[in-house]
């Protein structure tokens, strides 16, 4: 099971600052592998996992968006019912209390899906048509 490292960018919590995060990184070809994004005490706290990350790091550190670095734990679970209750019950036991878990996409893989809990959600559906 491998270990990945998390970057966590905080932000300001205000409209298009993930997109500025992300079209950053796309600007300097880093792919963003996996990602959450969420506001904490008041912050935006966007946690990453990309391919690069020493060249996500310079691209915080050029825009002056203060970046943490974490060791997390990569599990690639099959597209099946039960896969992640599989997965985070084999932790409980092991009585490792999970903090937050998010999906990414694995290697090879063509798409992924991205999920956005916005206020508006008619809204938000209307502006990615």
């Amino acid at each position: 099971m491998p270990r990945a490292k998390q970057l966590t960018v905080w932000v300001e919590d205000r409209p298009g600052v993930l997109g500025e995060v992300a079209s950053a990184l796309g600007a300097k070809k880093v792919n963003i592998i996996g990602f959450i994004a969420s506001v904490v005490e008041g912050r935006g706290a966007i946690r990453l996992v990309v391919d690069k990350p020493a060249a996500a790091k310079k691209v915080f550190a050029e825009r002056g968006w203060e970046t943490t670095e974490e060791n997390i734990v990569q599990v690639t679970l099959t597209d099946k019912p039960g896969a992640l209750g599989s997965a985070a019950s084999k932790l409980g036991a092991a009585s490792i209390n999970i903090q937050y878990a998010y999906t990414g996409s694995a290697k090879g893989a063509r798409k992924v899906n991205t999920f956005f809990a916005v206020v508006d959600v008619p809204a938000a559906l209307k502006a990615l048509r």
